[in-house]
């Protein structure tokens, strides 16, 4: 049994890995401090995506406009070394760059900074971190003078006032959710405020929603600030030792005097503005935890600020059940931040801008040379590539054709690059079909470093299966291009723990009480052997040296004026909708790993675009029907759905889907490329858009065991079953003979064993294939989108053979006598709609009975909001 670290999001959870005769189990590590056992549905699922199929298992050349081909180690990174030295001796180091990932591990992000900010010597290295969570760095560095994170998941647990703010933590954190969950059903008496636009399933846990209008978050905490400091509930004494306390106040004041205004400019009911207000002014014990929904916003460092400066002015910071908590999206993204893998950071939390800090850097590197301007943010690194500034990029764990903003200007970007080198597990990635070179890496389960989490405790990812080919580690590849490049000696690592080692002494160095020191403290956890390293147990950092005293809290507190800014894209009446970009409950960016799992499919299997039923009836759409949502960067193809989660005004589509996995759902190219002036983070909470109708004469899915011609349809998305693929389809031309069509499809040969059913006058068709009685495919084919539900069909695909009665069920799309579960609510159990209904009807009235019952909602709960609401509807139907 080997002990590692869940590779999704921040909360970092530990689990425990066993091997098993046919694959792998994976369970909850109960004596982790983030999780104490608890798992999400996806982590609960990682054991099914740890499947070599689909994996870049050798290194990869290829010319442009032909097939990748195989190549050695040695003439792969001989290339990638040549193509960058050419270019740094032509153009200098700032035309070339690194492009990082929030999954890879603290060596790695390390050894990928030393080697750009000190070796090449630009500064030219950012992450998709930046994505997700760097409005959340600025704001801190702001107010504490160095990213610090000053809350614990305990702390969320012991406080009586939690403040969600742009964090839909039950689907996007299940784990922290249920934590809180937990305490609020311990505590009764604790309150749950949810900030945000939609309606989301966090709410279920909600005392209080405020359903603000998109950005204008701002506004909203500097009104809480206005009143605080009228009814006095400044802490005099805290306030001693900060600044810019008055300036923060005065600002606020001048935009947010007037509650009723605030109230009406947010979009929110005046009295239950007040009560937010009345509740953190009276309540001493407050947690305001936010995520994407701050961050990710052209005024997502102020938002940070705003947050920062409630606390700071009340001194609600730093002490047990109180703080503002930043809740990152990665498993790394701290990691990240302290190593500084953003391109205006500096390792160890030192800053670029810094003689100091730069000499002290360079010496520990003994590096010939040292960054000292910050290099390219995120956005701006790919218009750099696009306007030729940037020749060469490498992008590392990453899928940035996909997530970044102006997708397809990213992906032109690349197209006209001298040289593309991209380092990942997966052969086959939006970015990859653009690579010069491929570089095969190692992926969770085969990795061996460390992670820190959301509150800042670091925790080891283990090795417990062996890597495909000739993957390597991402430390181990940079370090070989660096010998290529002639600075071997200083990157001679023969294992992690030596980087780790290199890294801890880093953040000791010049970290003196007397002497401006740092919060990220390490130094006592230096000089570990390997077997100490491989040991290590999760801790929190500072971990300073016995002998050493370590800064335990900033040294100085600010408190930053944060005036609204205007967006700088409007809605109009052509674009007459607000576009919000996140997730889905159980997929994962951009679905290299979850959409291998076929539990994770059945919850929400292609994308969507949600939308208040007015606006639906205005756009011309029809709910359940597909739809084209139009910006002016591009647009995407998504089914329309109505959850009552949306203001009129706004509409949402989750970011997971690629070209991979659809014909036409890259939300990314969609998104304005518009970022947070001081952070550099893309708003992707707010793009002007609008939705018309996506016209076509008829909706199917098929499933099948082996590859399907899709070549006919004019819109698709992939779902992964298990033992076989799905496929919705959707198209406009009707074939003169939907038979042959089919079975051409499909691959059919002529004597297979094919049964069908048809009504051509309704346009409906419906077929399978059967090899030895076995299900090899089946496919439904109707003019509308009321097809059969899925999951009872792709049940038949487990079956050693079908029967006469069995096969006459399998075109009919349900078994003869019912039995059919329905939709998937619960993931962890495989629980379907239709059985929680059942059950509900049974007598199960409250959730607790229904998890007694199915199981359902009894692990990760995830699914517990949407079984009170079915528990909700369905009982003034039974009492009518």
């Amino acid at each position: 049994m080997i002990r590692t670290t869940c590779p999704y999001c921040g909360v970092g959870c530990g689990v425990q890995v066993q091997a098993q005769t046919d694959g792998w189990a994976v369970q909850g590590d109960a004596a982790h401090p983030a999780n104490l056992g608890r798992l999400c549905v996806k982590g609960a699922a990682l054991g099914e995506t740890l499947s070599d199929h689909g994996r870049l298992t050798q290194p990869m050349r290829r010319a442009r406009g032909a097939a990748p081909q195989a190549v050695s180690w040695d003439a792969a990174l001989d290339e990638v070394a040549a193509g960058f030295a050419r270019i740094i001796d032509t153009h200098g180091p700032e035309a070339v760059a690194f492009y990082v990932s929030g999954q890879l591990l603290t060596e790695d992000y390390y050894v990928a900074n030393k080697l750009m900010k000190g070796f090449i010597g630009s500064a030219n290295i950012d992450t998709n971190s930046r994505l997700c969570m760097s409005s959340a760095v600025a704001g801190h560095t702001r107010a504490f003078g160095e990213d610090w994170v000053p809350v614990s998941y305990t702390d969320v647990e012991q406080a009586d006032l939690v403040i969600l703010s742009g964090s839909n933590l039950a689907w996007c954190h299940p784990v922290l959710y249920q934590r809180l969950a937990a305490a609020k059903a311990a505590r009764p008496q604790m309150r749950v405020v949810v900030i945000d636009p939609r309606r989301t399933a966090t709410c279920d846990l909600a005392d209080l929603h405020l359903p603000i209008r998109p950005d204008s978050d701002v506004r909203l905490w500097n009104r809480l600030l206005v009143h605080l400091a009228k009814v006095g509930a400044g802490s005099g004494d805290f306030l001693a030792g900060t600044s810019g306390a008055d300036a923060a106040v005065q600002a606020a004041r001048a935009e947010a005097d007037d509650p009723a205004q605030v109230a009406a400019d947010c979009g929110v009911q005046a009295e239950a503005l007040a009560r937010f207000e009345d509740w953190f002014a009276t309540t001493e014990k407050v947690v305001t935890l936010f995520s994407q929904g701050v961050n990710q916003s052209a005024s997502g460092s102020d938002k940070v600020n705003a947050i920062i400066n409630a606390h700071l002015y009340t001194g609600r910071i730093g002490r047990p059940g109180m703080g503002p908590l930043s809740i990152t999206g990665q498993p790394n993204a701290m990691g990240g931040r302290e190593v500084g893998g953003l391109a205006n950071q500096l390792a160890a939390h030192l800053k670029l801008e810094s003689p100091r800090h730069r000499a002290l850097v360079q010496q520990h590197w003994q590096a010939p040379r040292i960054a000292d301007t910050p290099g390219l943010k995120a956005v701006d690194l790919f218009e750099a590539l696009h306007e030729g500034r940037v020749k060469a990029v490498w992008i590392m764990a990453t899928n940035p054709v996909v997530s970044l903003p102006d997708a397809d200007r990213v992906r032109a970007a690349l197209a006209r690059a001298e040289l593309v080198v991209v380092s990942d597990a997966m052969a086959h990635t939006d970015t990859t079909a653009l690579a010069d070179v491929l570089l095969p890496a190692t992926t969770w389960g085969e990795r061996d470093g460390t992670v820190t989490n959301s509150e800042r405790c670091i925790s080891r990812q283990r090795p417990f299966r062996t890597a495909p080919g000739e993957a390597r580690p991402d430390w181990w590849i940079l370090s070989r291009f660096a010998a290529k490049m002639g600075w071997g000696a200083h990157f001679d690592y023969t294992h992690a723990a030596g980087i780790f080692d290199e890294y801890t002494r880093l953040t000791a160095a010049g970290n003196q009480p007397d002497d401006s020191p740092r919060l990220l403290h390490l130094g006592g956890l230096s000089g570990m052997t390997a077997a100490q390293y491989d040991a290590l147990q999760p801790v929190r950092w500072p971990v300073p040296a016995a002998d050493t005293p370590a800064a335990t809290a900033p040294a100085h507190y600010r408190l930053i004026a944060t005036p609204s800014r205007s967006y700088p894209h409007a809605v109009d009446a052509d674009w007459p909708l607000v576009l919000n970009t996140g997730r889905v409950r159980d997929q994962w960016h951009t679905m290299s790993r979850t959409g291998m799992a076929p539990t994770l499919a059945g919850h929400r299997a292609e994308p969507v675009v949600d939308l208040h039923p007015e606006d639906a009836l205005l756009s011309g759409v029809r709910i359940g029907e597909l739809a084209r949502v139009q910006t002016r960067w591009g647009a995407l193809v998504a089914r329309t759905t109505s959850s009552g989660d949306m203001r009129r005004g706004e509409a949402f589509v989750p970011i997971h889907w690629n070209d991979r996995t659809a014909s036409d759902a890259r939300v990314g190219a969609l998104v304005a490329p518009v970022v947070d002036p001081v952070s550099g983070e893309p708003a992707f909470k707010h793009t002007p858009a609008r939705v018309v109708p996506f016209p076509v004469n008829w909706q199917g899915f098929v499933m099948s065991r082996l590859p399907v011609d899709l070549a006919h349809t004019d819109w698709w998305v992939r779902v992964q079953g298990a033992g076989h693929v799905r496929f919705e389809m959707a198209g406009r031309q009707i074939p003169d003979d939907w038979s042959a069509a089919l079975r051409r499809w499909l691959g059919v040969p002529d004597d297979a064993d094919w049964i069908e059913a048809a009504d051509p006058e309704a346009g409906i068709h419906r077929a399978a294939w059967l090899v030895n009685d076995r299900l090899q495919a089946c496919v439904f084919i109707s003019p509308r989108a009321d097809l059969p539900h899925r999951e009872w069909l792709s049940g038949r695909f487990g079956e050693r053979a079908l029967s006469v009665p069995e096969r006459a069920a399998l075109l009919a799309g349900a078994p003869l006598k019912g039995g059919d579960a329905g939709p998937t609510v619960c993931a962890c159990f495989s629980v379907g709609r239709n059985t929680l209904l059942k059950a509900i009807r049974g007598g199960c009235l409250t959730p607790q009975a229904v998890t007694a019952k199915l199981r359902a909602g009894g692990n990760c709960g995830s699914c517990l909001p949407e079984i009170r609401t079915l528990i909700a509807d369905l009982q003034p139907v039974e009492a009518a």
